[in-house]
């Protein structure tokens, strides 16, 4: 049984039969911008000092299949610039965790799963690059490397229009790397680049540049939350991909060795909704939160306790216990970052869209789950709270 009934959670779960696929790492391409490759929001946007600040988070949207579920999603979350009374309620930017394409990362693709569907989405979309953006089709008409159209959508030099856009009005973003810090007044973000294989690969130079950046993070005077983001989900309980011991190993080694622990994890790759939680010694209760349902049309089950394909026992999975999950509706979240009195408060709205009718636009979302972190400012210390 993959499930311990002993225990007083569910935990996420190993897949026994796994084939090795690392053959599959394609190098990364070099940098657009220069170490340490920072981008501030007031670069792109208006960011100045504010007491609030909404994003929204959404993974594997390419619409390959259907396109009908990427379309419901973004008019959802367009609807959340109409109901903000205030311009502080708008979302400031759009960030994607990873597959921003299907099947391959080819250019032709870039129009219809990402410039068409988000043309009217009026904020800035940022994004870390999936599996699916930076593998390769060897059937190919015009030979191209990895990531060299995500780079060009999002790693440009200047904000400017694309052919791959066709008509739509959206412009390149200009992040400095495919993995990339992200500056913003509450918050820093730390977006990771894991590879083509099933369950991430990374690089021992970006391992070094994630460490300086937690050691510089950890060091400095914090007053700002501290998110991580990688593509591939370190826990999962899906019958699909499960959960990756790869990126288990190499968020667990750099966090011992910057003797920090981020404030929350996001990841997609897996396509459903997953919410997680970690307690370290220290004390500092971790979510991990998977966010991979954003448009592709195929959803990922949880593993039912008592499946013999699936594992629970690791020692990798202690203090970490599933929380909440979604695998029947495609979704996506909103954050809210929130200086309140001594503290910073993320408030995380999960919404899903109902798929009993998938081609009636303009369905209602439903918030499914709300999660906070509040951390102090001086003492930084966390607490996590549910369904608030």
């Amino acid at each position: 049984m993959y499930f311990n009934n002993k225990r007083s959670c569910r935990k996420p779960v190993f897949k026994k039969a796994v084939v090795d696929d690392t053959h599959k790492f394609l190098p990364p391409p070099p940098p657009a911008g220069t170490y340490p490759f920072h981008l501030k929001l007031q670069e792109v946007c208006s960011a100045e000092a504010r007491q609030k600040m909404v994003f929204h988070m959404v993974g594997d949207t390419g619409s390959a299949l259907q396109p009908e579920f990427q379309q419901l999603v973004v008019a959802e979350m367009i609807s959340h610039f109409k109901q903000a009374r205030q311009p502080a309620d708008e979302p400031a930017f759009l960030y994607h965790l990873g597959d921003v394409v299907y099947h391959f990362g080819e250019a032709e693709e870039y129009y219809r799963q990402f410039f068409k569907p988000y043309d009217l989405y009026p904020a800035p979309i940022f994004a870390i690059p999936g599996n699916h953006d930076s593998d390769v089709n060897p059937d190919a008409k015009q030979p191209y490397q990895s990531l060299d159209a995500f780079k060009h959508v999002f790693c440009d030099s200047k904000p400017g229009y694309t052919p791959l856009a066709k008509q739509a009005s959206r412009k390149t973003m200009t992040q400095p790397n495919v993995y990339w810090t992200l500056e913003t007044p509450l918050a820093d973000i730390i977006g990771l680049y894991s590879n083509v294989p099933k369950f991430g690969k990374i690089t021992p130079e970006q391992r070094s540049w994630f460490i300086n950046e937690l050691k510089t993070i950890a060091a400095g005077n914090r007053d700002k939350l501290l998110i991580v983001c990688i593509h591939h989900a370190p826990y999962s309980a899906d019958t699909n991909h499960g959960a990756s011991r790869e990126m288990i190993n190499f968020l667990e080694h750099a966090f011992q060795r910057a003797g920090i622990q981020p404030d929350i994890v996001m990841s997609g790759h897996v396509h459903n909704y997953q919410r997680f939680s970690k307690r370290y010694p220290n004390g500092k209760t971790v979510p991990y939160i998977v966010a991979g349902a954003g448009g592709y049309a195929t959803l990922f089950t949880i593993a039912s306790p008592g499946d013999e394909n699936y594992t629970d026992e690791s020692e990798l999975f202690d203090e970490v216990c599933l929380e909440n999950y979604c695998d029947d509706k495609h979704g996506f979240l909103k954050m809210n970052i929130e200086k309140i009195d001594e503290a910073i408060e993320l408030t995380g709205e999960y919404y899903t869209i109902p798929l009993d009718s998938p081609s009636k636009a303009g369905s209602t979302a439903e918030l499914f789950d709300t999660f906070k972190v509040r951390v102090s400012r001086h003492a930084m210390q966390q607490k996590v709270s549910a369904g608030e």
